[in-house]
């Protein structure tokens, strides 16, 4: 029911309404709602602006409004921040923009500079956080950068990680190594991709590039070799005014094999030889140290309960597992922990013992459902199989999963020999690192989605008299993609789906005049009716546009900008833009009088 002031009788109930909206409500995010001031929007990742003067009526109208050029032409993941009138972009390789967020000129850009010669995982980042004059950003080679807000000096610059994981790759090895025909580059490494984020003057930021295998040049085969040796991923806090760490939380540890279970925690069968495992368990003793678990996505935060909530990724060595006996905790799982010390307080992993790389990288989302007549706070962790896992966040607990958003075939089959055997959803996903967003008001998570099965194929070769395991990756046939509306309200049944003819990878935007905003690589920046995922406004952009949109009140006027930088790994088109879009000022007008009318008459009805 909307909140009317005639209906407030008291001052006290005035306050108490306040207080519960300032808890539960949007403007509970930050500060100021109808800015885009957090990654995720707010703390709870829901990527749901409040801003309802472009709607479908109108949405149709809306024009360019301004484009901004970085220079800086590679895969653009990143989600702008707006907050006092300026936008705060993270560019490819850690770099930082500040634009003006009505003009998009430019006010200031950072050039982050690598301590190292190569790096892990590509220069895509997705985000910065800003906070009391400082703009933080993870790195390309493991640093947490502090700027100056209004001029983007560096404040300070700490060491995150240090390169420790193994460089080998194909083209260092001998002419008669039997890898070298895989034809593959790069290493497993170490960086930080996501967007940190700041909590009661914490930065928590975390590594990925851990237990990554060798990547050829092309498409999203990999390779996962036994031999690799990596480290455990991590996530540590900083005190925002000095760098100085606070706590760190390690992914993998003793105890890492865990109960060696043969089927997920929702009852699906992994085809392990637990006995085999049980009885390599004393070679591979030490495997935790080397466990993996990369981190990619920004945490969600239950302030009242000071849990932080994230994915973890997969073990190490990737998808070759003869040397990592166990569950592998806690890889691959859904994490809470204390956000004062860095404890861990639950877990829950998605796929035990991972041997297909189906990382929970999607962002966590924070709400809370009712379930048997009792109002529950949950966490929705949209996952690379192709469903919307929902835990109460209190304990971990396991509640339901959705109706399947992508084809399912094979799911955790064992891979083969020969021509190996292909799996859906595949090493991409599901849902992959794009983040969904959810309309609390009709209880709808929005989930972009990848449709790309994957042939898993192992191989068995002789290495100075030692057999030598690993598992490589092709790309299936098929390439497509999904946009579901997942209805939490009701189990997770999919209310609406529209099939894309292209993976859907980038993220969603959500907002209260009733549409979903999300781009493509084919250059094509959209918005959907959120009620039936109606196509309303198309245009097309000069490169792909694989990031998260964001909207926001620029003086009476609703924005809604995206990167437009494609993304190499899917072939698609790279570029260094931000477009940002708005009304005619005639039709935002006569939006502002009707709503001011309605008001009006809803006051003097009351």
């Amino acid at each position: 029911m909307p909140f009317r002031p005639s209906q407030v009788r008291s001052p006290l109930i005035m306050v108490a309404m306040i207080s519960t909206l300032l808890i539960s409500g949007p403007v509970a995010a930050h500060d100021h709602p109808e800015e885009w001031a957090m990654h995720g929007h707010g703390y709870s990742n829901q990527r749901f602006s409040p801003l309802s003067e472009i709607n479908p009526h109108n949405v149709d109208q809306l024009i360019p409004t301004w484009t901004y050029h970085s220079g800086v032409n590679a895969t653009f993941q990143t989600t702008p921040i707006v907050t006092h009138g300026v936008m705060y972009v993270s560019l490819p390789f850690s770099g930082v923009a500040a634009i003006d967020a009505k003009t998009g000129e430019e006010k200031w850009k950072y050039k982050h500079v690598s301590r190292w010669k190569s790096i892990c995982c590509g220069p895509a980042n997705r985000g910065v956080a800003v906070d009391h004059g400082k703009v933080f950003i993870g790195t390309v080679d493991g640093r947490l950068v502090a700027l100056d807000a209004q001029s983007g000096s560096p404040i300070w610059d700490v060491s995150v990680a240090e390169q420790t994981g193994s460089t080998e790759s194909s083209s260092n090895l001998s002419p008669d190594d039997p890898l070298i025909k895989v034809e593959a580059t790069g290493s497993t490494g170490i960086g930080i991709s996501m967007a940190p984020i700041v909590y009661h003057n914490t930065v928590f930021v975390a590594v990925n590039g851990v237990g990554y295998g060798l990547h050829p040049d092309k498409g999203l085969a990999v390779v996962g070799m036994t031999a690799t040796r990596s480290q455990s991923g991590f996530m540590a806090a900083y005190d925002a005014k000095s760098g100085k760490r606070l706590w760190k939380w390690e992914v993998t540890g003793p105890g890492w094999e865990g109960d060696f279970k043969n089927s997920t925690g929702d009852g699906v069968p992994m085809n392990r030889d637990i006995e085999g495992e049980k009885k390599a368990l004393s070679e591979f003793s030490d495997a935790w140290r080397y466990g993996g678990g990369s981190i990619y996505a920004s945490p969600a935060i239950d302030r009242e309960r000071g849990l932080l909530i994230f994915g973890t990724g997969n073990p190490s060595p990737q998808m070759a597992d003869d040397s990592r006996p166990g569950d592998n905790l806690h890889t691959s799982s859904l994490v809470a922990l204390n956000i004062k010390t860095g404890k861990l307080i639950w877990a829950y992993q998605q796929i035990p013992h991972d041997r297909w790389g189906y990382d929970v990288a999607t962002p966590p989302v924070l709400m809370s459902l009712k379930i048997k007549g009792q109002k529950i706070p949950v966490v929705a962790s949209p996952s690379k199989l192709g469903w919307v896992y929902v835990h109460d966040r209190r304990n971990g607990k396991f509640l339901f999963k959705s109706e399947a958003f992508v084809p399912q075939s094979n799911m955790l089959a064992e891979p083969t020999s020969g021509e190996g055997v292909l799996i859906a959803p595949g090493i991409a996903g599901g849902s992959n690192w794009s983040p969904a967003a959810f309309d609390r008001k009709n209880g709808l998570l929005f989930v972009p989605a990848l449709n790309l099965p994957t042939r898993y194929i192992s191989h068995k070769e002789i290495k100075n008299g030692k057999e030598l395991s690993y598992v490589s990756t092709q790309d299936g046939d098929e390439k497509s993609g999904t946009l579901t509306a997942i209805d939490l309200r009701h189990k997770g049944a999919i209310r609406w789906q529209e099939k894309t003819a292209e993976p859907m990878i980038g993220g969603v935007l959500s907002t209260a005049g009733g549409l979903i905003f999300t781009g493509s690589g084919q250059h094509h920046f959209s918005a959907y009716d959120s009620r039936n995922g109606a196509k309303l406004w198309d245009v097309e952009l000069e490169a792909g546009v694989n990031a998260p949109p964001v909207s926001w009140k620029q003086g009476h006027q609703q924005m809604v900008a995206v990167a437009v930088g494609g993304n190499a790994l899917f072939g698609f088109k790279t570029g260094d833009a931000v477009a940002a879009f708005t009304l005619p000022e005639s039709s935002s007008m006569e939006h502002r009088h009707k709503k001011h009318h309605h008001k009006k008459t809803s006051a003097s009805s009351s």
